[in-house]
């Protein structure tokens, strides 16, 4: 698994009021399907429905351990299958195995040993720089 983190999902109560909180600090976001992206560097910093990212990771929301998605995007399905082998190999958890996503990538979700969701996706709508950076599109296209 590269050093590397692509995308910081918090699971927020009410998207609309996290929005508006990150917008008066001066974050410039964009919305896409309710989930909010903001580009955060060579990373990016994602907000969504603690409903809807306890579903997607594959566990009871009670059972997580804090409101956040840990996410590392890779160059390939392949890649995704790699990964989380690795981390099963490494003592996690599959908590929700790889498959074709909605947005036409491929992911799935694992729990490390003190149960830390991880996302391990491909997104080809996402580009991965040389070095591994993530670089949002400009979802307004």
């Amino acid at each position: 698994m590269e050093q590397r983190i692509s995308l910081i999902t918090l699971a927020v109560r009410d998207v609309d009021r996290a929005r508006d909180f990150y917008a008066a600090m001066g974050w410039r976001g964009q919305t896409v399907e309710g989930t909010v992206f903001f580009q955060a560097g060579g990373s990016a910093l994602v907000l969504w429905s603690r409903d809807l990212l306890a579903a997607d990771a594959g566990v009871a929301l009670a059972d997580a351990p804090g409101p956040v998605a840990l996410a590392q995007n890779v160059r390939s399905p392949a890649d995704v299958d790699k990964v989380l082998a690795a981390a099963v190999t490494a003592g996690a958890t599959v908590t929700s195995p790889a498959a074709t996503t909605f947005y036409g990538g491929y992911a799935g979700y694992f729990a490390d040993p003190d149960g830390h969701v991880w996302e391990i996706a491909h997104n080809p709508g996402f580009t991965l720089a040389d070095d591994g950076s993530l670089v949002l599109p400009d979802f307004g296209t």
